[in-house]
């Protein structure tokens, strides 16, 4: 790994180097580009506004207001069909988005166009990443399929994300904030500026932390990123090195509905009785995880139509989670009975860690063409995942036949992706475009040992999808336009999945999007309607597995149908309103299962986690150009938790406010900014639960000679009215 390290740097260095001698060969300034090289990075996975994909841009300063530490799902809220949730129950921790009720491990992340969810678990855990909103240029969010981007299919939502831009000139800056819950958050930011014109050096390093909502949920979390630069007119470098640090204590076993009603923080994770038969808690009752993430990016623009874009990435991801065990069967990690005074022992009390150890590294590639009616790319990505899964036992009440460090199962991943892809918008004429996007994309997934189950789990799995996108865009005239577009998207299952069914099946998704676009100086709204037909969706069941992440199964046909609306509105100089809404139905088309010891036909029935109707609102006043208030509203209908539409497995639908108050001071020495931010979360103290689980288990005990279904649910409420205070100091 180090050698890896070490290789990686000297690369950035070398090509660095380079580029600072080849300054006398500069290709002539092109006067005539729109786009910043900057933004070159991630113009292979975005889309522009007249695409015919949905999407939503954010900004830095449009973060910027809310940043105060929570995780970046939690500044996405407000966004159309947006739910999120936080298993500590206040945003900072682990953080959960879906997108049109599809869950997270069906959403495209990528940082600077590099794939950032997980290659085995598909999902994005933020809290690896603290505060990295702080070092985020803008991001755009497309939902549905939207184009063609690297890694894992977006079959919800996809999240591209463009890191720090070059600063022109230096600049430093200092953040502190505090809140309930003893939340904290402190970073520093720092930029050289442009040094002779051309190299750049700026950094972040930051640090939360918070007791959480939940009993004990407590966060611990730290990050860091540092990025290296060099361009001219028509190249760009950047090195970038960016990682975190993070220790949570685990909330993710929820509580039942009788517990939600009495004592709605109480946390069971580490709970044990000891030998005087008292409750307590395990104090470690962590998840401990380090990661670091080495890019290296080089944008070439040759001319008026031609550009390329390099990106090569190197992922470290490393750590545990702990977890302390009562009564547990010698077999289950293979001990060997021992006999104390003529009485044979085959169960202990233990501590025992679960490890996750993986390296990941990616390669893309992807040219532009562009020129007055056509704008063209064409890229591929490759990349290659390695990954060890083990358990050791490093506490037991009796350790029988065990030796310090001895692993109780060993597990090995591979996975390999390359995809490639061609994309077009054509220009007809003044009003007709036209856009194309075909991508083939190729995974080789193979397992051996192990599972945590001390179970064998062996996979070997090859999957080749080919995934076509067209849409048409007319613009009306220079305010309006409409647009339609079809994608189709396959996606593989995750490692989660297989534990579960190994029979598993990838899903598909043949997407419809019809939309309209309004733009002028006070009025924007955009309206789209929107048919996900699914075959084989691998939709969330309700249940945890024995590690808490989240069940799907496959559901044969299924679909999405729904209609957004995203305006913004400019009623005076000094009050605006952003509203969006989302009115969807979302359904199995036919959903059997087994109850009472027979199965039962349901036919048609709601997928889980999706709401049929989700809206926000911000009502933003802003008396003088320094000052602003923002009243950001969220609701969310309700929506079941498993496919049954089974009573037991509803939650309630939620309506929830904060208030946002931004004020910033210019003052004419020493600092060039002083912005203070305020943010009261859920201001009339709304006791909701925005996620949860739901499962079932057969009952033949109490009546002999029958089979009984029994149903249970459990919570994760969030926090009621809390509050973030915070400075940041511009130098």
């Amino acid at each position: 790994m180090n050698e890896t390290k070490n290789l990686f740097t000297f690369l950035a260095l070398f090509v660095l180097s380079y580029l600072a001698n080849a300054q006398d060969n500069q290709i002539q300034k092109d006067s005539t580009k729109t786009e910043t090289l900057d933004e070159v990075l991630v113009k292979a996975v975005r889309v522009n506004a007249t695409s015919p994909i949905t999407h939503s841009n954010l900004t830095k300063k449009e973060l910027e207001k809310r940043n105060l530490g929570q995780d970046l799902p939690i500044l996405l809220n407000y966004l159309p069909s947006v739910v999120t949730t936080s298993d500590a129950g206040a945003g900072v921790g682990y953080t959960g988005i879906r997108v049109r009720g599809v869950s997270a491990q069906s959403t495209n992340v990528t940082i600077n166009g590099i794939p950032y969810n997980d290659a085995e678990s598909l999902g994005s855990f933020w809290v690896d990443l603290p505060d990295f909103s702080s070092s985020v240029e803008s991001l755009q969010l497309q939902r549905g399929v939207g184009t063609s981007t690297n890694g894992s299919g977006a079959f919800g939502a996809s999240i591209n994300i463009l890191t720090d831009a070059i600063s022109d000139k230096a600049s430093a800056e200092i953040s502190n904030a505090f809140g309930t819950y003893n939340t904290r958050r402190h970073n520093v930011k720092f930029s050289t500026g442009l040094i002779n014109n051309y190299f750049e050096l700026s950094g972040r390093l930051s640090q939360i932390n918070s007791d959480g909502y939940i009993d004990r949920a407590s966060s611990d979390l730290k990050s860091y990123f540092l990025q290296g630069a060099y361009k001219d007119d028509n190249t760009l470098i950047k090195a970038l090195v960016f990682g975190g640090y993070e220790v949570t204590y685990q909330a993710w076993n929820g509580i039942d509905a009788a517990t939600l009603a009495t004592d709605r923080t109480y946390n069971p994770s580490g709970m044990y009785t000891d030998e005087n038969g008292d409750t307590r808690f395990h104090d470690n009752e962590v998840d401990d995880y380090k990661q670091d993430h080495y890019q290296l990016h080089w944008n070439e623009r040759y001319n008026n139509n031609w550009s390329t874009n390099l990106g090569l990435n190197y992922t470290s991801g490393r750590g545990f989670f702990e977890q302390y065990k009562e009564d547990e069967d010698f077999a289950d990690y293979s001990l060997t009975d021992i006999t104390i005074g003529g009485e044979t022992i085959n169960t202990t009390d233990l501590i025992r860690r679960r490890w996750l150890d993986n390296d990941f590294y990616v390669v893309t590639a992807s040219t532009n063409y562009k020129n007055d009616n056509l704008d063209m790319s064409f890229g591929t990505s490759y990349s290659s995942y390695n990954g060890k899964h083990f358990g050791e036992i490093i506490w037991a009440r009796y350790a029988s036949n065990s030796e310090i460090g001895d692993h109780y199962y060993d597990g090995k991943a591979k996975k390999k992706d390359f995809s490639a892809f061609t994309k077009a918008t054509f220009k007809l004429n003044d009003k007709l475009s036209l856009y194309g996007d075909l991508q083939l994309r190729f995974v080789d997934y193979k397992t051996t040992g192990l599972s945590s189950d001390v179970v064998p789990f062996n996979i070997d799995e090859n999957y080749n999808f080919f995934n076509p996108k067209a849409g048409i865009t007319y613009e009306l005239d220079t305010k309006n336009n409409i647009y339609f577009s079809y994608a189709r998207a396959n996606r593989e299952p995750s490692r989660s999945d297989f534990e579960s069914n190994v029979d598993i099946k990838p899903e598909q998704l043949n997407d419809f999007e019809l939309g309209f676009r309004h733009t002028n100086e006070t009025f924007r709204v955009s309206a789209n309607a929107y048919y996900m037909l699914y075959n084989e969706q691998l939709v969330l069941t309700g249940a945890l597995d024995n590690t808490g992440s989240p069940v799907r199964t496959n559901s044969g046909d299924s679909y999405r149908v729904g209609l957004e609306v995203d305006a913004a509105i400019q009623i005076t100089k000094q009050f605006a309103m952003q509203p969006n809404v989302t009115i969807s139905s979302n359904k199995n088309k036919e959903t059997i299962i087994e109850k009472d010891g027979g199965l039962v036909n349901l036919g048609k029935t709601n997928i889980s986690f999706s709401p049929d109707f989700v809206a926000a609102n911000a009502l933003v006043f802003q008396p003088i150009a320094n000052f602003q208030m923002s009243f950001l509203s969220k609701y969310v209908g309700e929506q079941f938790m498993g496919n049954t539409d089974s009573k037991a497995s509803k939650l309630d639908s939620y309506f929830v406010n904060d208030l946002n108050i931004t004020y910033e001071i210019k003052p004419n020495s020493i600092f060039k900014s002083i912005l203070f931010s305020g943010l009261v979360n859920n201001i009339f103290g709304e006791k909701y639960v925005s996620n949860g689980y739901y499962y079932t288990y057969d009952d033949d005990f109490s009546n002999p000679g029958t089979i009984t279904t029994i149903e249970g649910a459990g919570y994760y409420p969030q926090a009621t009215t809390n509050f973030l205070v915070g400075v940041t100091l511009k130098f």
